[in-house]
């Protein structure tokens, strides 16, 4: 099952009434559980979809998948990984991201299942200080991904939410939101109604919207209610890497990344587009910048890098860097998940990435609030 966490007994029914409103909320309306291997592109071949992206699959695709990598693994101890299990989705990794690493105090929307995968999400989450009350224990399953990473690093993501537990768009009450600064969404065609109800009542209580574009295949199928969004003037900041940004702008006259950083500015105050080992280019405003990558960081597993990338510039945002200082926290927590498999970032990659910041001289978040103590 991977790494288990002991559950300080955070209670998810809580009241948050009174309570202390986190600084960032992570809407993610399934918790969500994910079943991370090495395999090489053989396996990648036999599963549905494109090798690279990320696209829900049916609940009898997944238990599929998870036999062939099973089997896949088994057959090559010596150079492949068993599963390895952690509480997962791009959200999430956001929000343990910011509040593990870089402390800052965050919150969860969404819901979990009254199963094994469902404690283990709400474990995780209590284990890294996210404050859970805005979660909904309900009857049925926690959603699962498999995430399969080839020799290059490179990742491959199905995810199951068919049958999940998951928030529905009128549960949300205004007290979810009220007093913290941001919230943090990913694009998901299954959500987009759960994802106008949340946008509105956070407009509403005034706080700013982040979106991460989700995947290629996301933006491929469903680019149009996608543009709708964005122009609907409520997203604030917008992630996208190089892939989403060639789908964003298919059929247009204006390709390449510069041009979709131009497209993603005309509706949102920050814009970003990562480019992998070539960093990333940003726009607030007028001013754009090109960060480039750091590139002591070998990548063993690219997933989790932009939900990480996503972690450090909103690090920058609240503490209120500039857009390159935002940038190059950004590529410091961005390059510290994949020097390891999964989403979760291990403590020394932390320590790692502390290191990047001091050499960089960016400011390092206050020790008491960390998860991890920073070492000389």
């Amino acid at each position: 099952m991977g790494i288990e966490f002991k559950s300080q007994n955070k209670n998810q029914n809580d009241s948050i009434t009174g309570a202390a409103a986190p600084v960032i909320l992570g809407l993610q309306p399934s918790a969500l559980v994910d079943h991370v291997a090495r395999v090489d592109r053989s396996l990648l071949s036999r599963i549905p979809g494109e090798p690279g992206g990320s696209f829900p699959v049916a609940a009898e695709d997944l238990k599929f998948i998870l036999e062939e990598v099973n089997a896949h693994t088994a057959a090559s101890p010596e150079s492949l990984s068993p599963l390895k299990t952690i509480a997962g989705g791009s959200v999430a990794n956001t929000i343990r991201g910011l509040a593990a690493g870089f402390g800052v105090t965050c919150g969860i929307i969404g819901a979990c299942g009254d199963d094994e995968q469902g404690s283990l999400f709400i474990d995780n989450m209590n284990f890294y200080n996210v404050d859970i009350a805005r979660l909904r224990l309900k009857n049925g399953p926690t959603a699962q991904c498999v995430c399969l990473v080839d020799e290059l690093g490179n990742r491959t993501m199905r995810p199951c939410l068919s049958g999940a537990t998951k928030v529905e768009a009128g549960e949300f009450k205004r007290e979810d939101f009220k007093g913290s600064k941001w919230l943090v969404l990913r694009y998901a065609s299954l959500n987009l109604d759960v994802i106008h109800a949340a946008i509105k009542i956070a407009k509403e209580e005034g706080l700013s919207v982040s979106l991460d574009l989700a995947s290629f295949e996301m933006v491929r199928k469903f680019r149009l209610p996608l543009v709708q969004l964005l122009e609907s003037g409520n997203i604030d900041l917008c992630f996208a890497n190089e892939d989403e940004a060639a789908e964003l702008l298919r059929g247009e006259s204006e390709q390449g990344p510069e041009a979709a950083l131009d497209f993603l500015a005309k509706h949102c105050q920050w814009a970003v587009v990562t480019l992998g080992p070539n960093g990333c280019i940003a726009k607030y405003g007028k001013e754009v910048v090109h960060v480039p990558a750091i590139k002591e960081a070998k990548a063993v597993d690219a997933t989790g890098a932009g939900d990480l990338f996503a972690s450090g510039f909103l690090y920058g945002l609240v503490k209120g860097l500039s857009l390159e200082e935002c940038c190059r926290v950004g590529s410091c927590s961005g390059g510290s998940v994949i020097r390891s498999l999964g989403g979760e970032i291990a403590p020394e990659n932390w320590q790692w990435m502390y290191k990047q910041m001091q050499s960089q001289e960016l400011p390092i978040p206050e020790p008491g609030k960390l998860s991890y103590e920073v070492m000389d």
